[in-house]
């Protein structure tokens, strides 16, 4: 399994991108959202892949944070739901926004993206959400030390934060050591950007 590529930009297409790495040329399916912050033909890039093996074809993808990449990971475990469909939605939102939909039951949100109609909207919410529905934001007494308390935690757009995250993958556990000085009351997808950018910082 191929983890990421850290290469040169050959040749970029809309939502595809080649990275030449030890002379070998990489062809990457990628969002939008990717592709407007990579850099330009000729300059140095990395991406995070994940490989698609299918009966007539394999196919790369890659994406410029780790975040996209879970998100992706997850859209794509949906029945229904492949790598086409995952980048479009990819390529419209972000993974917080994705999050938050998902964690709200927005699914007539999701159908703004390319090619998303109402059917597999739902079904996205329904599966994903259906995931993290057991999942309650309970901390230990280190995490709460870590500067989020339990009552800050128990409501408000923290809670709802972690709801998303959840969505992510990631636990309660996991992400309240991240959100000491995130303030609680920042739109909850700017908490998620904000603690998934401390996480890729440690």
């Amino acid at each position: 399994m191929i983890y990421s590529l850290n290469g040169t930009i050959i040749h970029t297409e809309p939502n595809m991108v080649v990275i030449e790495c030890g002379g070998v040329g990489y062809k990457c399916l990628t969002t939008m959202n990717t592709m407007r912050v990579l850099p330009r033909n000729g300059e140095k890039a990395m991406v995070y892949t994940h490989m698609i093996v299918r009966e007539d074809a394999v196919e790369l993808c890659g994406f410029a944070e780790q975040s996209e990449l879970n998100c992706f990971k997850l859209l794509t475990a949906v029945s229904g739901v492949g790598a086409k469909v995952a980048i479009a939605l990819l390529s419209e939102f972000t993974p917080e926004q994705i999050a938050v939909a998902v964690s709200s039951g927005d699914s007539k949100r999701l159908t703004k993206a390319s090619g998303i109609g109402n059917k597999i909207a739902q079904r996205i919410v329904l599966e994903l959400k259906d995931k993290v529905k057991n999942i309650t934001p309970t901390v230990s007494s280190d995490i709460t030390a870590g500067g989020v308390s339990p009552a800050v935690i128990a409501e408000g757009n923290i809670s709802k934060a972690l709801g998303a995250l959840a969505v992510l993958g990631y636990s309660p556990d996991e992400v309240t050591p991240f959100m000491g000085n995130i303030d609680p009351n920042l739109p909850v997808e700017r908490i998620i950007g904000e603690t998934l950018k401390a996480i890729g910082k440690k």
